[in-house]
């Protein structure tokens, strides 16, 4: 199992267990039926409107950083043969606009990067994004693994965690990272009655009638209508 199979692994583990992911973009006529406005800030309180399209028109970071994001985010969970990269995903804007949105991570993500320059300097006379992907790795070995990482490298640790963590975020919250990992949100199940040993156990059957209207398999989940006396009508 390779390291994109390991994380898709436990993101499904996850989402099974009640994680809600809420980034995928609807089409037209899922947006129509959703009540999704055409600003895209379905579900939004008039405070929490005006909150995001301030947030989605600001800027933080410069070119710079927003280029060793970018990198980053190839690194840490590059294309494969099933799927796109983080960028093609979209993750750096994401990590651009989390940065404006939460403000608390805007010290340790650009001390991070600058942490990152420093190394890449120090060690290679060139900042990070000039590296060779050799050396950017060499740099990231050493602040990947917490329990094993140098007392000099903390900042390099909780900056790398950080950013690991955004980048999964990200791309799994993404339309092309749930179709990576398969996942289908809830469908019915497939019930096709009771078992015929059970009924004939206890005397019963299935009346043709009644199988062609309860158990239609391309009708499951159409939600049943009753009419006045109780009697099923679709």
């Amino acid at each position: 199992m390779d390291r994109r199979d390991t994380i898709k692994s436990m993101l499904v583990g996850s989402i099974a267990g009640g994680l809600i992911l809420s980034a995928c973009q609807p089409d037209a006529d899922e947006k129509k039926k959703s009540g999704e406005t055409s600003d895209g800030l379905y579900g939004r309180t008039e405070k929490e409107k005006a909150h995001d399209l301030k947030v989605m028109g600001e800027t933080f970071f410069n070119e710079h950083e927003v280029a060793t994001i970018a990198v980053l985010c190839d690194l840490i969970l590059p294309a494969s043969a099933s799927a796109g990269s983080a960028v093609d995903a979209g993750v750096p804007e994401f990590i651009s606009f989390i940065a404006r949105d939460i403000q608390s991570h805007q010290l340790p993500l650009r001390g991070g990067m600058m942490w990152l320059d420093h190394e890449a300097t120090k060690r290679f006379t060139q900042a990070f994004i000039l590296c060779s992907i050799d050396q950017q790795k060499q740099i990231l070995d050493t602040i990947a693994y917490p329990e094993d990482a140098a007392p000099e490298s903390a900042q390099g640790v909780k900056f790398f965690t950080l950013m690991r963590n955004l980048v999964l975020t990200g791309y799994y919250t993404s339309r092309m990272g749930i179709d990576d990992l398969g996942y289908q949100g809830n469908t019915p199940n497939t019930w096709d009655g009771v078992p015929d040993t059970v009924l004939a156990k206890h005397g019963l059957a299935y009346e043709e009638e009644w199988l062609a209207k309860c158990i239609d398999q391309e009708k499951r989940a159409v939600v049943a209508e009753w009419d006045a006396e109780g009697n099923l009508v679709n």
